[in-house]
């Protein structure tokens, strides 16, 4: 299992965020936030949203820094995307 992490550059609430994901397990991907002070809250169906301070931290602690084309590939290839058809049904 791999935990990936993009750059932040997505913008809200007045600041930048990144997406972190897994490569193969939600169970892993919460576990890896929760053991690294990621809220729960911060979980988006397939991905935790982080706040650019906590990139290098979470870089430090295991994850692995991607593009945010190799880390959609990675999530897709892993079958835990949930696409946008499927995120408006909810």
């Amino acid at each position: 299992m791999t935990i990936l992490i993009d750059e932040p550059r997505w913008p809200a609430h007045g600041r930048l965020w990144s997406h972190l994901v897994s490569d193969s397990d939600l169970d892993e991907l919460h576990a890896f936030a929760a053991a690294n002070g990621i809220p729960r809250r911060g979980f988006d169906l397939d991905h935790y949203d982080v706040p650019d301070d906590a990139h290098d931290r979470l870089v430090a602690a295991g994850a692995t820094p991607v593009d945010g084309h190799t880390l959609v590939r990675a999530l897709i290839a892993s079958g835990l995307r949930v696409t946008a058809r499927e995120r408006r049904g909810r």
